[in-house]
């Protein structure tokens, strides 16, 4: 089990990814466009790196949702390794079962 504040903190970035996600990708359109002009992409850039830092989705790490692991994750299932071999192996996740041959 991770830390208490680590896994908060996880979850304020993620809060924070969310609140300015539109935002982010207005001013990244603006600096990566062909049409605007040297003046407007300085701007957007200046307004881009003045927004938080933990407002970027790649600051959000990628934790399990029973024990906060952050290492030895599966995305999909957003479970560390070790969970998801303990559950199979529970017989708790429907259509998983421990291989053998």
């Amino acid at each position: 089990m991770s830390k208490k504040c680590l896994i908060n903190r996880n979850i304020k970035r993620e809060k924070l990814v969310k609140k300015y996600a539109n935002k982010r990708a207005a001013l990244k359109a603006v600096i990566e466009s062909s049409d605007s002009t040297p003046e407007q992409v300085f701007e957007a850039s200046i307004k881009l790196a003045a927004l938080p830092r933990n407002g970027s989705a790649v600051r959000v790490h990628h934790r399990c949702k029973l024990t906060g692991r952050s290492h030895g994750n599966y995305r999909k299932l957003k479970m560390s390794r070790i969970q998801l071999r303990k559950l199979a192996n529970e017989g708790q996740i429907p259509g998983m079962t421990k291989s053998s041959w």
